[in-house]
């Protein structure tokens, strides 16, 4: 995308031009009063996110086409953590005065990219000015069978994708003033918290074998989130404190890595309950998704931590709280 000015008319203009490549099932994308969607038969999955600016980023550490990618992939995580394929996106985005023209590109750019690694299509949105720059995206996917929150039961053993509390320990070496390109250890952890990767392809397979009872994404840190999973599924869970998967990383970085893994958020891995007569055949994809058994659900209600000698302790919920 190349723009001579942030006129409306005419970023709207080269959007439409930047994305207007055919998607299947678009029957009428950018340029009318509403887009025309082909459903399909499976059920339709809507989510959206709202990112505002001081608030969930600063540009002074996300670089536009970064946060670009992110704006569009913390909802395609979502619907990866109910087993869905994401497809349609909507954008509404406001624009505060005097934003470089550079940066609306660089952001576009990012947008278009993630775009394309999920299949996602951009059928519409709005631009607005605004004091500070949000950004709002609605996503429209669909799921032949969806996986929720509510379906975890006692006995099952909780699973989760990848490692924990790298993306919260790699937005603190950003305000420490660490950058991209000057540590390689840092780097897997600053990546982590300016480029997710919305786990898609495990989610279906697990929707599609239905070897999950319960999903939800690490959006919120892990102790919010599966406070989650049990508030719906009515049950509690033993969390293994040796079993937590840590990176090296993550370890040279922080004094306190089991903290960080807990509690600390936007590392958008999936988190899921396994019913114990399924567990063998997730344990085959283990290798393949980089995944982790951290516990079991039990029976009443609350979280608790498990440590090396078996010794228990609830664990308190101390993750990103929106209102808070």
């Amino acid at each position: 995308m190349r723009l001579r000015s942030l006129r409306e008319r005419e970023l709207v203009a080269a959007i439409r031009r930047d994305f207007r490549r055919p998607a299947r099932g678009v029957r009428l994308g950018i340029g009318d009063d509403a887009a025309v969607i082909d459903p399909g038969r499976d059920g339709l999955l809507l989510t959206t996110d709202l990112l505002i600016e001081d608030v969930h980023f600063t540009t002074a550490i996300q670089p536009a086409y970064l946060l670009g990618r992110k704006s569009l992939n913390v909802n395609v995580s979502d619907i990866a953590a109910m087993g869905g394929r994401p497809r349609f996106a909507l954008l509404g985005l406001g624009l505060r005065p005097g934003l470089p023209r550079e940066w609306v590109e660089g952001f576009f750019s990012g947008f278009k990219a993630a775009a394309g690694d999920s299949g996602v299509a951009l059928i519409g949105g709005d631009i607005s000015g605004s004091k500070k720059i949000c950004i709002s995206v609605t996503l429209v996917g669909n799921a032949e069978r969806s996986v929720r929150r509510s379906g975890a039961r006692p006995g099952d053993l909780l699973f989760v994708s990848g490692d924990l509390g790298q993306a919260a320990a790699g937005l603190k070496l950003l305000k420490r003033g660490l950058r991209l390109g000057r540590n390689p250890q840092a780097d897997t952890l600053i990546k982590a918290f300016l480029d997710p990767v919305p786990r898609v392809l495990l989610g279906r397979e697990l929707a599609r074998k239905r070897l999950a009872s319960a999903m939800i994404d690490t959006s919120d840190g892990l102790s919010v989130d599966l406070l989650h999973l049990c508030e719906e599924s009515r049950c509690g869970v033993e969390v293994d404190l040796p079993a937590l998967p840590i990176s090296p990383e993550l370890r040279s970085f922080e004094n306190k890595p089991e903290a960080c893994a807990l509690h600390g958020g936007e590392d958008y891995q999936l988190l899921f309950a396994v019913p114990p007569g399924r567990v063998s055949e997730v344990l085959r994809l283990r290798k393949k998704h980089g995944l982790s058994q951290i516990g079991k659900f039990r029976r009443g209600r609350g979280i608790f931590l498990v440590d090396g000698g078996g010794k228990q302790r609830p664990l308190e919920s101390r993750g990103f709280e929106h209102l808070a």
